[in-house]
């Protein structure tokens, strides 16, 4: 099995993303392979869907210790997700074949634009929770079977055909469905769920498809200490800057899937630029007024004479 350095340290960057944001690893290093490295779309499918099974349960098993995990929620999701990750996988590479690389290029690029778009309405969401921000773990009982089965099937099918939406699009629908569902809670029910659903969609492509493992293991080497890494930090708050600039990359990315010329892409990426900056200036902004980080005035002295 041949190493390429080059796609370890791809590894690295978009391990350490998922490490500390918890989302974007298959909508991040699918394009990765294919726009910088030339991999074919399929095989960049299948090679990323094993390395998401081999790094969901790094962040999952601290959940699991941590008890931020609704066992309920996870088993309704499985129950749609695990036999369409499969399916999906099957109509990826028998029905619309891995070397039609323009269709499935295609398909990339405007699941890429909707994972963007699921991000970016997540940080509105979360924005709005600030407000009052949900801490205690969500009855069990409020679970509903149906809403979340399509949620699980729907996410299944596009991570099988395309390995992303198990960190974005799926844990985006859960915000909407149960928003008594909090942050930590959401996040670890929506790794352990992915676990089995990265893992059917695994078998799928083993069974229809091909995998390169030189691709598999150069990616891993990097992913794996990276995503430790990038959890590490997860809790000092850094990922609210992160999401954004994940937007614009997406974006830009998919962009290129869809055969944007370059003179647009250049100002795509000029126009992304502009709006990151402006976006992170307000969130810091945002964060001093809440912290209470801005000094206030200094109040006027009172000089008693003698």
């Amino acid at each position: 099995m041949h190493l390429d350095l080059y796609k370890t340290l791809a590894g690295l960057i978009v391990g350490f993303v998922i490490g500390l944001t918890g989302m974007g690893g298959g909508a991040l290093m699918t394009p990765v392979l294919v726009l910088m490295f030339g991999v074919n779309p399929g095989s960049a499918v299948s090679a990323d869907v094993v390395t998401s099974l081999v790094l969901k349960p790094f962040g999952g098993s601290i959940h699991v210790r941590r008890r931020t995990v609704n066992w309920r929620l996870v088993r309704w999701l499985m129950i749609g997700s695990i036999p369409s990750a499969f399916l999906g996988a099957f109509l990826l590479d028998e029905v619309i074949g891995t070397d039609n690389q323009n269709t499935v290029k295609r398909i990339l690029g405007w699941v890429l634009i909707v994972a963007a778009g699921a991000i970016l309405a997540k940080l509105v969401l979360q924005a709005r929770r600030n407000d009052a921000p949900v801490t205690a773990m969500m009855d069990p009982v409020l679970v509903r079977p149906v809403p979340t089965l399509v949620i699980g099937a729907l996410g299944g099918l596009i991570v099988g055909m395309t390995s992303v939406g198990s960190g974005s699009l799926i844990i985006v629908a859960l915000m909407l469905v149960y928003p008594k569902l909090s942050s930590k809670e959401m996040v670890g029910t929506d790794l352990i769920q992915a676990i089995p659903l990265v893992g059917a969609a695994a078998v799928g492509h083993y069974i229809f498809g091909r995998l390169d493992f030189s691709i598999i293991g150069s990616v891993l080497l990097g992913a794996i200490p990276a995503v430790m890494l990038g959890a590490h930090f997860s809790s000092k708050g850094a990922d609210r800057y992160i999401r954004p600039v994940l937007v614009a990359v997406l974006a830009i990315s998919a962009l290129g899937l869809l055969g944007v010329s370059n003179g647009w892409l250049l100002a795509a990426a000029i126009a992304a630029v502009v709006i990151l900056a402006a976006v992170l200036l307000r969130m810091r902004a945002n964060a001093l007024r809440l912290h209470g980080s801005v000094p206030p005035s200094p109040e006027p002295v009172s000089v008693t004479r003698r």
